[in-house]
């Protein structure tokens, strides 16, 4: 399904392109112009619409994750309003640190957050078309006997429930017993 694909991978990227630019704001970098961020999202989606083809490892996530946030990084770094007085465009050192910091945290959630998501949604996938072929299986097949007898209306106990409850075991310390 390419739209529900498309939709996916654009709510990624949105959400991604934001963070990672709030990210990169509170590390230091400037405010950029709208047409940059509506730019980077498309690119962000056209990404994570190739790599959602099929479910991937948090291996490829994460690589795809820190290459995605070191294109960023340069792109916001390149379009911040003022233009950069210094050669990088950052305070110094710690700014540096401090920008290296946000944008690797930001891969990593974003990396682990898009797993974690894959892995449930396949997982729930799963479940529905297992429910979905037990269902038709029903469906399809002549009611079976029941496996277990119906409970007898006048309340006398059953074989096979007599035979569970002796197969019950209660085995276990002695109750007035405390071991240390």
């Amino acid at each position: 399904m390419p739209v529900l694909r498309l939709l996916r991978a654009t709510v990624f990227a949105v959400v991604c392109v934001a963070v990672s630019l709030g990210m990169h704001a509170l590390a230091g970098g400037a405010a950029i112009d709208v047409a940059v961020f509506v730019g980077a999202t498309a690119l962000v989606t056209g990404g994570a619409f190739v790599l959602s083809r099929r479910q991937r490892g948090l291996g490829a996530l994460l690589t795809a994750a820190f290459v995605t946030q070191y294109g960023l990084h340069h792109l916001f770094s390149a379009a911040m309003r003022p233009p950069p007085v210094h050669g990088h465009g950052h305070g110094g050192l710690a700014v540096g640190v401090a920008m290296l910091l946000a944008h690797t945290v930001t891969a990593l959630l974003s990396a682990h957050w898009l797993e974690r998501g894959e892995t449930a949604l396949a997982t729930l996938l799963r479940l529905l078309v297992a429910a979905v072929v037990t269902l038709l299986v029903r469906m399809a097949t002549p009611s079976a006997p029941r496996l277990v007898p119906r409970r007898r209306v006048d309340g006398a106990s059953l074989f096979l429930t007599r035979l569970l409850a002796s197969a019950v075991s209660r085995r276990g310390p002695p109750a007035g017993v405390v071991v240390i």
